[in-house]
């Protein structure tokens, strides 16, 4: 499965139906009044073109928004972050600011402990569960290094190389 489908996974059902129901509603309604909104001036004057055009894609940009506030909801509470919290900050900050201030600000994903398996958040080095090491730390001031490190860029101890097998 690629990448981008997995992260679809991420939207709720309830979202995904939603956006569905009110594009059926609002192009819909969008159809009927190009179709028969012809007391209006402003409609009439629009171009065939664009009354054919209109219904169809006015709709997806509120199909788009509710899509992104379920991916922040889904995301946040995947993340261990406050999902209620940035789901409602996503819907109510006007033009999508709050979406972009999500993915700005969001955690790193959690990973799992090779131990026993729990969730750990991204800026643990250790299982907060059985104390395993989930990341590879520096032996001399112990905190955490990034894989490709060749030297702990806190204390500047000359880190080991790592071994093969070692993901």
């Amino acid at each position: 499965m690629s990448r981008f489908r997995e992260e679809l996974r991420v939207i709720p059902k309830f979202a995904r139906g939603l956006a569905a129901i009110l594009y059926i509603v609002v192009a819909g309604i969008l159809t009927l009044l190009m179709r028969y909104g012809n007391d209006d001036p402003g409609i009439r004057a629009t171009p065939v073109a664009a009354k054919m055009a209109i219904p169809p894609l006015v709709p997806l940009v509120l199909v788009i928004l509710i899509l992104l506030i379920g991916y922040v909801y889904g995301d946040a509470k995947r993340r261990g972050m406050r999902y209620v919290m940035w789901t409602w900050l996503a819907a109510l900050v006007p033009d999508g600011i709050g979406v972009i201030l999500y993915f700005i600000l969001r955690d790193p994903l959690p990973s799992t402990c090779p131990k026993c398996g729990t969730f750990t958040p991204a800026k643990f080095t250790f299982c907060p569960h059985c104390g395993t090491p989930v990341k590879p730390t520096c032996p001399q001031c112990g905190k955490a290094v990034e894989h490709a490190w060749i030297n702990c860029a806190y204390c500047g101890t000359t880190l080991p190389a790592p071994s093969p097998h070692a993901g």
